[in-house]
């Protein structure tokens, strides 16, 4: 599949998440499937504190589709420039201008327009003053060098078709010392590839979710140091149970190849200090 292809299948989907959030009792599971698994859990549930989400929009918490929390885990300071990639309805970056406080500031970068309508919404009924969505590629970000010292995202850059463009992009936009912070899928070890593909489409919809290794090299080729990577949940081949019988998947059969080889990590990394 090109990545043109991969986009489109992206934007089509996401984009009709963000409008059934909108509608009434809707729901931002992507997939008919995933969607009769109650807000795509395992995946997408008991990811943020209640305390985190009480103060906002329904409809932002609604609209989540990550796997982790990187807000909670990104150490953000006051007074930092945050954007998150592929913000989606806009948690992260609500929760991440609260974090920063008014002093700083948090973008969101999507390129979906249902999602950046919902986002900007959510924002109004928040009252967040210091947020700004960005309409944009993550291949392509609409901000000069240098401009941002934080740079979030929820279970994104797995969805994109040319991963060392984006972790360039991120580079470039960064300020010096400048932190990389992700919550992405990740694989460890080898899964067969009619089996990878099953088990991503029950993660991420269109997941191309990277090997660890992998990812640690593309980071470094990109320029980043303090390369890191803390799993935050691994999944079971017994948490996917209910979608692959609908797939025809025997779940005991493929439980040896994929147990414990998918996950939910939190993805760290530094730009280098200038010398």
């Amino acid at each position: 599949m090109s990545e043109r292809d991969i986009k489109e299948i992206v934007r089509e989907k996401y984009g009709k998440a963000a409008l059934r959030v909108t509608s009434a009792g809707g729901s931002a599971c992507c997939g008919t499937t995933a969607s009769s698994r109650g807000e795509c859990d395992p995946i997408t549930s008991r990811i943020y504190d209640a305390s985190e989400t009480a103060a906002l929009p329904d409809a932002a918490v609604a609209a989540s589709l990550g796997c982790g929390n990187p807000t909670a885990l990104a150490d953000l300071k006051p007074g930092e420039i945050v954007l998150d990639l592929g913000s989606g309805g806009g948690i992260d970056v609500l929760l991440s201008a609260r974090r920063v406080g008014p002093t700083g500031k948090a973008y969101g970068l999507d390129m979906t327009d249902e999602m950046l309508a919902l986002a900007r919404d959510n924002q109004a009924k928040a009252g967040a003053t210091n947020v700004e969505f960005l309409k944009g590629e993550l291949e392509n970000i609409p901000l000069p060098d240098a401009a941002v010292d934080v740079i979030i995202s929820n279970c994104v850059i797995n969805l994109s078709g040319d991963k060392d463009r984006v972790l360039a992009e991120a580079f470039r936009v960064l300020r010096p010392g400048g932190r990389f912070a992700v919550s992405d899928v990740v694989v460890r070890g080898e899964v067969p590839a009619a089996i990878r593909r099953s088990v991503e489409l029950w993660i991420g919809c269109v997941a191309g979710a990277l090997e660890e290794q992998e990812y640690r090299d593309k980071l470094a080729k990109a320029g980043f140091e303090a390369i890191g990577v803390e799993p935050t949940r691994v999944y079971r081949a017994e948490d996917a149970r209910d979608f692959f019988a609908g797939s025809g998947i025997d779940v005991d059969a493929i439980a040896p190849q994929v147990e414990g080889k998918f996950m939910s990590a939190f993805v760290r990394a530094v730009k280098p200090a200038r010398r």
